[in-house]
């Protein structure tokens, strides 16, 4: 009997979901995207504290709502397919092995975990199981980003050479991010961003972590960590990636590539919530292009429940978090080192498909959010997961 079958899962159904953690990302952006998948329902809730549950499930009509000490309850109710994981990064593989070890497929927020031996007990679970394993890189499915492919996969911007990347935002000393160390900073929580953009633009995986310089600002009021990050990658080919993630500036979002026949400055890169744009330069030839704004959460879910009815293997999988992590890992070790890394060979069997991945649900509004806030001080909205 497959997993499909044996979960009653037939064509024309509904993925149920259980929304593991009710924090900023799930109430502010993937909950509000189910609705319009057309082929995802939410069916249950889990949550450490009882308020969120009320509220949370009164907006979306969901009664099944659990405690973290009930998950396994949950696994076994027969009322969920899959879930979506949102829980603080050091707490995935907590709550991702128990799922796929039963069966349940997991639509993982990034990081994947925050250390390379963590994914891999993710990864051995899903191995073991055959459930369906996504970790949640929505800019895969987003059509500045995909565009942008086309145009490096097209050459029209010759041999790529070089990218960067500024990401900066201001975190209010208050979240959860500016109390729980490196491993809620900016390296594991915006490092994802650039680190994987830099992936899919070189089509490549990075040799060596040639640097990697932390910042700590005073008067920031964050916690024990480098509020401020700049790193420096080596790829084959004589190409380098640089980029800078802070918890304490401005919002900005951005990335250029280079190439010898031409560039492209994207700015806003990494946001949701607006359109992205691009700025082409193609020897001496400019132009600029605001793309539509999207459902980043609804079409990476809609995505990700195709792939679990039709029984197709989806992309990103857990390698491509893999891969990120190994790489995130490498940084905290040349900053506490002062020592550049080398990276160990890593073959990615897949890259992002464009003509496949393209998902262009129509932006959602936010509901009023219930015990959470966004991380961003004032009213920035900043990307998170």
């Amino acid at each position: 009997m497959s997993i499909l079958s044996s979960l009653g899962i037939t064509s024309g159904k509904k993925v149920r979901y259980g929304f593991v953690a009710l924090g900023d990302i799930a109430q502010e952006a993937m909950l509000p995207g189910v609705s319009h998948t057309g082929n995802s329902e939410v069916a249950a809730l889990v949550t450490g504290d009882p308020e969120k549950a009320r509220g949370v499930g009164q907006q979306y009509g969901v009664t099944d709502t659990y405690s973290y000490d009930q998950f396994e309850e949950m696994l076994r109710s027969g009322k969920v397919d899959a879930i979506y994981l949102a829980t603080p990064n050091w707490r995935h593989a907590e709550f991702a092995v128990p799922a796929l070890r039963a069966g349940i497929h997991v639509l993982l927020e990034k990081p994947m975990d925050v250390s390379v031996a963590r994914c891999q007990d993710i990864l051995d679970a899903q191995k073991a199981s055959g459930a369906k394993l996504m970790v949640a890189y929505r800019l895969h499915f987003e059509p500045a980003t995909l565009d942008l492919l086309e145009k490096i996969r097209g050459g029209e911007l010759g041999e790529l050479t070089l990218f960067t990347s500024t990401f900066v935002q201001m975190v209010d000393p208050a979240n959860h991010r500016a109390k729980n160390g490196i491993e809620a900073g900016p390296i594991f929580d915006m490092g994802p961003y650039p680190l994987n953009a830099a992936r899919y633009v070189f089509g490549d995986e990075p040799t060596d972590v040639v640097s990697a310089i932390g910042i700590r600002h005073p008067q920031a009021g964050l916690g024990d960590f480098d509020d401020t990050v700049a790193v420096t990658l080596r790829f084959p080919g004589d190409r380098l990636a640089q980029f800078v993630i802070s918890y304490y500036g401005n919002t900005l979002d951005s990335y250029t590539v280079a190439g010898t026949k031409g560039s492209v400055h994207m700015n806003p890169a990494f946001m949701y919530g607006q359109p992205l744009q691009q700025m082409v330069t193609i020897g001496e030839s400019k132009s600029q292009k605001s793309f539509k704004n999207t459902d980043h959460f609804g079409g990476e879910m809609k995505y990700f429940s195709d792939c679990i009815l039709n029984n197709t293997d989806p992309e990103p999988d857990g390698e491509e978090g893999l891969a990120d992590v190994r790489v995130l890992e490498a940084i905290v070790r040349a900053m506490e080192t002062h020592q550049s890394q080398p990276l160990p060979p890593f073959t990615r069997s897949r890259r992002i498909d464009p003509a496949a991945q393209r998902e262009t649900l129509a932006a959602q509004r936010a509901p009023e959010l219930v015990n959470t806030s966004n991380p961003g001080k004032g009213k920035d909205k900043v990307p998170k997961n």
